[in-house]
């Protein structure tokens, strides 16, 4: 019998100061977590019951589907990610350390490199394949700025799948299987999510989804339609260009003006009482290891991703000071696609071409060029879709238009091909005796995460309010007052009794008062909550749903098929 007194639940009535959402803060109230440093936390016994919930069903998913559970190395040698390339290109993220013989090793962010190099020695005919292997284990990422406690971490529980195949066609069944799989979780967790297009980052592959579970403080911006069931990360939703719409123009000539410190698109459209649209942006960004400029129009905003993957390129930022002056002679808020050097590239967005008589910068300190026409005034090496989509523009599948919603990324699925097989020698002999590099998709679930996206969907003003299939416990069995023997009695025996019938109780048997109690079991959230009072001595006892705070008078005798029937029902 799990005695409250003898369980570490250390609930807390003050909101810690550093925590900023909901979920944060009723981890650290409900005495779920404790944090150690920054982004690592001790997962708590009530917190711990949930995540083993979570992977159970993760486990139960994944077997279904196919998949094999194994268990890889944390410590990865330098050597396998220097062979996919990662060991520079993943940034500071990556978590190194050297051991004893000055060899470079890497805390595991992710796993592909280890779990290729395995694949690799180990399966090496196509008789072996297709194959999916999962793991669920703790991961390493060193943030720039953890926040909002389990959403952001640097050490956090990971479900990691790979599959390996001999054709695309094998991949498509696998992912689609690992989509169907991830489906299915997310819904019995209880979270309420969408599965969204998404941009590969740092793994690398193409056809990626990411699920989102919706919540106001998301990280991510969602963009979907509203007809239709099209979804995308905003990194990766793509913005509909059709062609020029309008007649071409006569613009009068080019002419200098004066903007003393009008750097931003604000202050231009003030000073010159123009919409934002007749501004042509000039952004230099630093592109690998060179320099570009990017044109966009005033009223909207860049996509790096984009641009990155135009370029095929492992880094893009935006260029410091120092290099924009080098590279045009003025200041960033001044720069302009006129006039500059031949060897210069210069890109545009699509819709920079609809902007006929608009006006750019200057190169020059405190001036801009007003009366400026793309292709007569500046050429552009290449047009394409460079910035983010805004709500209202026309949805890519022309069913609707763009709305957005916010998201925390609870799991992403890709279609990685041949990137890392080919890099780290993954073959297999086909069935005339060839060599062929084995095609591998990636799938992944921040199990840490789903925790706290669980909750931060799930609660009021008053506490937790968890879904049956991932509480701690079912019910939370209260005396009112635990002095009297009768009802300490008769709540040790409906323990007992639920707990026969299979049904998980917190008995907190406390020397507190009922209101203490009250409040700790509205903190902690379990589904039901069940009040043993006076009333006992007529054989009744109160139960309350606490999701809807429904209340109901059951006779201890037929309270377990009561008690299953209404979980059966939440």
């Amino acid at each position: 019998m799990l005695k409250q007194s003898q369980y570490l639940i250390p609930t807390l009535r003050e909101v810690p100061a550093d925590a900023e959402i909901a979920s944060h803060k009723l981890l650290l109230r409900a005495g779920l977590a404790r944090q150690l440093a920054s982004g690592v936390y001790t997962y708590m016994p009530l917190a711990l019951r949930t995540l083993h919930k979570i992977q159970a069903i993760v486990r139960e998913e994944m077997n279904r589907a196919g998949a094999q559970e194994l268990l890889m190395p944390t410590l990865q040698p330098a050597e396998l990610w220097q062979l996919s390339g990662r060991w520079d290109a993943y940034g500071p993220e990556l978590m190194r350390l050297d051991d004893r013989h000055d060899r470079q090793f890497a805390l595991g962010p992710t796993h592909e490199e280890v779990i290729t190099s395995l694949v690799r020695d180990e399966v090496n005919s196509y008789k072996k394949l297709p194959l999916n292997l999962y793991q669920i284990q703790t991961k390493f990422r060193d943030e720039v700025r953890p926040r909002f406690g389990l959403i952001r971490c640097r050490e956090f529980i990971m479900k990691d799948a790979y599959s390996f195949d001999t054709s695309w066609e094998g991949l498509e069944n696998n992912f689609q299987a690992m989509f169907d799989a991830y489906s299915r979780i997310f819904t019995r967790v209880g979270l309420n999510f969408r599965a969204v297009e998404a941009d590969a980052g740092t793994i690398g592959g193409t056809g990626t989804y990411e699920f989102m579970a919706l919540c106001e403080i998301g990280e991510d911006t969602i963009a979907y339609s509203t007809e239709g069931d099209y979804a995308a990360n905003l990194e990766k939703a793509e913005v509909v260009y059709k062609g020029k719409t309008q007649p071409d123009l006569n613009v009068p000539p080019m002419e200098k003006i004066h903007t003393p410190a009008t750097r931003t698109i604000e202050q231009l459209t003030n000073a010159l009482q123009i919409e934002a649209k007749q501004i042509i942006k000039s952004l230099v960004l630093r592109v690998d290891d060179k320099l570009v400029i990017v044109l966009i129009r005033g009223d909207h905003e860049l996509n790096e991703v984009k641009v990155k993957n135009h370029y095929d390129a492992t880094h893009v930022s935006m260029a410091s000071e120092e290099e924009i002056r080098n590279l045009v002679k003025a200041p960033a808020g001044f720069v302009g696609p006129v006039g500059l050097p031949a060897d210069v590239e210069i890109i545009a967005d699509n819709f920079v071409q609809d902007v006929q008589d608009g006006v750019v910068g200057a190169n020059e300190v405190d001036y801009h060029l007003r009366h400026v026409k793309p292709g007569r005034d500046f050429q552009v090496k290449a047009y394409g879709d460079f910035r983010n989509i805004m709500e209202g523009d026309e949805s890519p599948t022309g069913k609707g238009t763009i709305a957005f919603a916010r998201g925390v990324e609870v799991g992403h699925v890709f279609k990685l091909g041949t990137k890392y097989s080919q890099a780290l020698g993954a073959t297999y002999l086909d069935e005339n005796g060839r060599s062929q590099p084995m095609i591998m998709g990636c799938y992944g679930i921040g199990i840490s995460r789903t925790l706290a996206a669980v909750i931060e969907q799930n609660n009021d003003e008053n506490g937790i309010i968890w879904p049956v299939s991932v509480a701690p416990f079912h019910v939370h069995v209260i005396p009112v007052n635990a002095k009297v023997e009768e009802q300490r009695t008769a709540s040790e025996e409906i323990t007992a009794m639920l707990t026969e019938a299979g049904i998980e109780v917190l008995y907190d048997d406390r020397p507190e008062r009922a209101g203490v109690k009250f409040k700790d079991a509205d903190l902690i959230g379990l589904p039901l909550r069940i009040t043993v009072s006076d009333k006992v001595q007529d054989g009744l006892v109160e139960i309350k749903v606490r999701r809807s705070g429904e209340t109901f008078e059951v006779n201890r005798t037929e309270l377990v098929p009561f008690i299953q029937e209404l979980l059966a029902k939440l």
